[in-house]
This record gives C-alpha cells, sequence and structure tokens, in this order.
C-alpha cells in the first residue's frame, strides 16, 4: 500500500462536510497539520495510533508523520483541516518570540477533546481564518498570522493545562486493537500471521479481520509491510548494513519480496532511496 507525500502550501484552510475524504490513502506532507471535527464520528490513523474522533475534538500532526482518515460508518462529517508552514510565520517566532506554540507538535500528543466552551473559541478562530483565507481582504495574510498564531496559543495553553494521558489508550476504537497493534510493533521482525495472532489474543481469524480494518483501516498485511519498511528506512540512513542485511533485519524472508514491497509504499528500491535521501553525492 502506497504511503503519499504531499507538498504543503505556505498555509491553507478549509471547513467541509464529506463523507469521503480527499486523501483516502495513508500519506504525510512537510506541514504542521491541526484537524478539527464539528461534527460527526470518525476514524483517525496517526503514526502507530488509532484514534475514535467525535465532534470537538482537536487532532494534532506533527510534519511528517504518516495519518490517514479512516469513515467506516459512510456517514457525513464536518471538519476543519488547517496546514501550513514553518516559514509562513517564522518573521514572527524568530522576532524574540518567547512561547514556544509549534512544542504542541512534538508533544507526543495527537487529540485534545474540548469542553463546549472551548469549542466556541476554537470554531470562531477557524471561522474568521477561513474569511481570511476565502475572500482575500486588504491585509488578508497578515490577518491569516496573527489569526495562526492566536490558534497556537489558544492549544498550547490547553494542553499545558490539562492532563496528557487521558486520550491515548482509553480512546482507541478498539482496545483489542490497540494491544495487537502494539504486538505487532514490537515484533515485525518476526514471522507473524493472522492465525498465530488470532490464538495469542483469543479472537477468530475473521473477527481478526474485521475490527483491524474497521480500526485502522488498514488489513494486517498492509499495516505489518508499514511497520517493517518504517524500520528499513531508518536501518538504510544508517548506510552500515547491505540491503538484503536490511531486508532481513525488519522480517522480509527475501530480498526480492523486500525490494517489491519496499518499491510499493516508497515508489523507489531501497538502494535508490538510500542513494536519493541519504548519501552525498
Amino acid at each position: 500500500m502506497v504511503t503519499n507525500f504531499y507538498r504543503a502550501t505556505p498555509l491553507d484552510i478549509s471547513r467541509e462536510k464529506k463523507i469521503h475524504t480527499t486523501m483516502p490513502d495513508r500519506h504525510y506532507h512537510d506541514g504542521y497539520e491541526i484537524l478539527y471535527l464539528v461534527s460527526g464520528n470518525v476514524y483517525y490513523f496517526i503514526e502507530d495510533k488509532t484514534y475514535q474522533v467525535s465532534n470537538g475534538t482537536l487532532l494534532i500532526i506533527n510534519k511528517n508523520d504518516i495519518h490517514k482518515l479512516v469513515n467506516s460508518s459512510g456517514t457525513t462529517f464536518e471538519r476543519v483541516t488547517l496546514l501550513f508552514k514553518y516559514e509562513f510565520i517564522n518573521k514572527i517566532l524568530n522576532t524574540g518570540w518567547g512561547y514556544d506554540v509549534l512544542s504542541i507538535f512534538s508533544s507526543g500528543r495527537n487529540i485534545i477533546r474540548l469542553e463546549v466552551n472551548e469549542q466556541n473559541v476554537i470554531e470562531n478562530l477557524f471561522d474568521k481564518m477561513v474569511f481570511e483565507f476565502k475572500i482575500h481582504p486588504a491585509g488578508y495574510e497578515d490577518s491569516l498570522r496573527i489569526l495562526l498564531l492566536e490558534v497556537l496559543i489558544f492549544i498550547k495553553r490547553i494542553m499545558d493545562s490539562k492532563r496528557s494521558d487521558d486520550d491515548v489508550e482509553t480512546n482507541f476504537t478498539h482496545k483489542k486493537v490497540f494491544d495487537i497493534v502494539d504486538f505487532i510493533n514490537q515484533h515485525y521482525q518476526q514471522r507473524l500471521t493472522v492465525e498465530e495472532i488470532s490464538r495469542k489474543f483469543y479472537i477468530s481469524p475473521s473477527y481478526f479481520y474485521k475490527i483491524f480494518k474497521e480500526n485502522t483501516g488498514f488489513t494486517f498485511i498492509e499495516y505489518l509491510n508499514n511497520v517493517r519498511v518504517k524500520e528499513a528506512i531508518s536501518l538504510l540512513k544508517e548506510n552500515r548494513y547491505k540491503v538484503g542485511e536490511v531486508g532481513e533485519k525488519v522480517g522480509f524472508e527475501s530480498i526480492t519480496h523486500f525490494g517489491r514491497v519496499f518499491k510499493g509504499i516508497t515508489g523507489y528500491s531501497p538502494v535508490k532511496y538510500r542513494n536519493i535521501h541519504f548519501l552525498k553525492i
């Protein structure tokens, strides 16, 4: 399953009602993303975590974090999506700015469930940003920078004042899937099959297929291959191992299979990926 890369614009914001996302595949980008669910109930996959997202919830996604929205219910949801690059506000942040607003993206916390009064505040800020972005009144870019900083400060204050450990495990869409995902992340180097994992977690293979796909948006093989390729990229970066050794270390039984899966996800062979991204020419 391909993981797509999208180059972010300096700033983009939209408020839309949807049934299907315009980015159904796993993807990442070189910008910071804030997603706010106005109404509805969807699943969101960020790196190795799956969250159930309901109305009044903020998602904080760091640049280059792999993520995907899954709307398995097929019902309408409304969301605000805000995507921006550091360059959009760097002039302000580089003028002696003391409050580290961008730390919200590296805090390790992806989800914030807002109280009603907080929802009113953030929706008002987003609506102002959407207006400036769509209408382009005089001075709109400066206005957007100011509003973006207000949003970041608002979120940072909430993060600093609320518990940071109350939204992760308890809000996984299915505790069983959380345990399975954790097991895969710890044992991806081994030979793993649906049958073996089903026995380990005392569920039937058919039920395993159902809950894993519903809660992550991926089949077991898709998820396992993505974990292995992610680890392979880290090993390729070290440049200490031959390609065949890298494939073996992350759990692939043959260099041919490793190369085929790696190219299917990244678009490059392991050798070419290493040459393009990690070797100085």
